[in-house]
């Protein structure tokens, strides 16, 4: 998404010095900075926190973050909009709200640009926004501020690549997630361009089935209304496989999704079939990936529980969430206020089934090594806070932190 004039920015406006004791101020944490200095390992007490070597803020959400603070500095009295939420994180986008930049959100025909006008700023997720919402910003005349993640556009370039060749992208994602949304919206730079949206291995295994010949249209097609380009035809767009992901969906399930449809297709119509009609690349962000080895790596030696922070809405949350739950006793809190010290509860997220529950003496009794990750749209400051709860539920005073 390119258009080079001087209302359109994606490299901010060198305005960095001017927002970095802003934005120290708002999110980074002294008790992580401890953490670091004692090898991501505290102890107090009969309480242990061991903190996963990689968390928190990726490089593309603090570039996002940094960039909505330089629009506001750069356009004081001028109306800022944000197209839907700068990153999945209560906190900070609610920092942005305060600040003076109004939210929008879609509503159930997408988003509404109406009140929109030339004379406006309007700031781009780092999820990206679709074809047609770009196109509609552009023809306002408006100055937009795109804070769209470069590994978003690297997966957007796979995925306009397989439009281009007459490959329909089949994306391992969630359908209705704003990256994905996104990502899907490329095949609409080629005529004819196509996509599907698998969220998992089953709904991969129901593109293999269809392949194979033991698939009902009408039911495919109705499974998939929400998830698939307006004219997808099964009987025609299955034909030549192109795949693509989310970028923070959880890696491995990508990789097999992949290899799982390519050897499908391969076994169906042979080896010399699959090498001309199917493609498939890693496009998980290496964010995303250096936070779940980091969790794989802390498990090795697994502690009593985890504790998995960040906003029950962000997708690379949710799958350090589920990964944490195949190995230990976990609990997905959106932030600090979930973990209650003087009841000795917790609030928290199932990953799977989603619902939200609260479990009491969480901590057990004795001896207890609380593992301890992040969600890339989780800032500092709120990282340390949980940290401060957590020893707070024993009883420890946080002024002993060091």
């Amino acid at each position: 998404m390119s258009a080079p004039d001087a209302t359109y920015f994606r490299k901010g406006f060198g305005l960095k010095q001017d927002v970095e004791a802003t934005l120290t101020a708002d999110y980074s944490g002294r008790v992580v900075d401890l953490l670091r200095v004692h090898d991501y390992r505290l102890t107090v007490g009969d309480v242990t926190v061991r903190l996963a070597r990689e968390f928190g803020f990726c490089y593309g959400v603090e570039r996002a973050v940094e960039y909505a603070y330089q629009t506001r500095h750069k356009f004081p009295d001028r109306r800022v909009f944000l197209v839907g939420e700068i990153i999945h994180n209560p906190h900070v986008n609610q920092r942005l709200r305060d600040m003076g930049i109004e939210i929008l959100m879609p509503g159930p025909a997408g988003f509404d640009y109406g009140t929109v006008t030339p004379e406006d700023v309007v700031i781009l997720p780092a999820f990206g926004v679709t074809m047609a919402d770009f196109q509609t910003l552009r023809a306002k005349g408006c100055v937009v501020v795109d804070t769209t993640c470069g590994s978003v556009l690297n997966v957007w370039k796979r995925v306009e690549a397989y439009a281009r060749d007459g490959f329909t992208a089949l994306i391992h994602g969630k359908y209705y997630h704003e990256e994905t949304r996104a990502t899907a919206s490329q095949v609409d730079k080629f005529p004819g361009g196509t996509y599907l949206v698998v969220r998992n291995m089953d709904e991969a295994r129901d593109v293999t089935e269809y392949l194979a010949g033991r698939g009902d249209r009408a039911a495919f097609l109705a499974k998939y209304a929400r998830a698939a380009s307006a004219h997808f035809d099964p009987d025609v767009h299955l034909q030549r496989i192109g795949v693509a992901n989310q970028t923070t969906m959880l890696a491995r399930e990508s990789l097999a999704i992949g290899e799982f449809v390519g050897t499908a297709m391969a076994a169906i119509h042979g080896e010399e079939y699959r090498a001309a009609n199917f493609r498939t690349f890693d496009t998980i962000c290496s964010a995303t990936q250096d936070r779940q080895d980091a969790v794989n790596a802390l498990l090795l030696d697994p502690p009593d529980v985890m504790l998995v922070i960040g906003g029950y809405n962000s997708s690379n949350t949710i799958s350090l969430a589920a990964l944490c739950a195949e190995k230990v006793r976990m609990f997905h809190v959106e932030d600090a206020l979930g973990i209650d010290p003087a009841r000795g509860t917790i609030q928290s997220r199932d990953p799977i089934s989603g619902q939200t529950m609260e479990t009491s003496e969480w901590l057990g009794r004795g001896p207890v090594t609380v593992g301890l990750t992040a969600g890339a749209s989780t800032p500092n400051n709120k990282i340390g806070d949980a940290v401060v709860r957590v020893f707070a539920t024993r009883g420890i005073d946080p002024a002993t932190l060091g």
